[in-house]
């Protein structure tokens, strides 16, 4: 097996940015920076793809790196995220320790605040704890997920209409297809904290983006699944907008979920 990074970037400088992220093996990385060209920089470890584009979306981004990926493994990667030395025998050593395996989430350390995550053992991922997983953790059988027709939601994430998402969809959608996803302990990087591209604080737009989010991932238990996750945080989530707002924010987002076309 071999392994092939797949990098979202915005108005990145493309040499720079894989040294900065210590790449080390085969990628596509496509650059959302206004203009559209394609480029091969020849390393030592392999070909990095280049593939600059003038759209805006994460999930367009992602799409276009499945698209041009010929990897037997692909990482999902985010431009802000420092890999380890011998990130990539690290991957391959877990698929094959694991050959049922479809995908695996990996430990990719991050500040307090942002944490959703920490895989403490290796086990199974199931829909009912999928939720906290990003992308940028998993790593997947190319041919799994192209055989079973999964792409990214390109409605959700940053630089589309609706702020965040696209990750718990995808995985949802893996899922779903009965794809076989294990989380891992190993630890493959580290983020580098930036300014979010998308998350502007937890305002009007957050607590409705959140509701059409929502009835996408939970279906008629969308706005109950909205109340859990207000009541269980809204000291830190209500203190700009309160928390009777965010769950009328919430289920307004659900009645426009119920209108749109994914």
């Amino acid at each position: 097996m071999n392994l092939e990074m797949l990098i979202s970037a915005v108005d990145a400088d493309p040499e720079n940015l894989i040294k900065t992220m210590n790449v080390n093996c085969p990628a596509v990385l496509v650059n959302q920076c206004g203009r559209v060209s394609n480029v091969v920089q020849n390393h030592p470890f392999g070909d990095v793809r280049v593939f600059n584009s003038d759209e805006r979306g994460v999930g367009k981004s992602r799409n276009k790196a499945l698209y041009e990926a010929v990897g037997d493994i692909v990482l999902f990667c985010d431009e802000d995220i420092v890999y380890c030395n011998g990130y990539e025998k690290k991957i391959l050593k877990e698929f094959e320790k694991h050959p049922d395996a479809d995908g695996i989430f990996f430990n990719v350390k991050v500040c307090a605040e942002r944490r959703t995550y920490w895989n403490s053992d290796f086990a199974r991922v199931r829909i009912y704890n999928s939720g906290r997983y990003p992308a940028y953790s998993l790593a997947v059988k190319r041919q799994s997920v192209e055989g079973a027709g999964i792409r990214f939601s390109e409605l959700f994430g940053g630089g589309s209409k609706y702020s965040c998402g696209e990750d718990s969809l995808f995985i949802r959608d893996c899922l779903r297809k009965k794809l076989d996803l294990y989380r891992t302990t190993t630890v493959i990087g580290e983020e580098i904290p930036r300014p979010s591209t998308w998350f502007k604080g937890y305002d009007d737009k957050y607590f409705f983006d959140r509701g059409v989010l929502y009835h996408f991932l939970y279906g008629i238990l969308a706005f109950p699944m909205g109340v859990r996750y207000v009541l269980a945080k809204r000291k830190i989530m209500c203190r700009e907008v309160p928390w009777t707002r965010a769950l009328k924010l919430i289920r307004e987002g659900i009645r426009e979920g119920k209108t749109v076309k994914a």
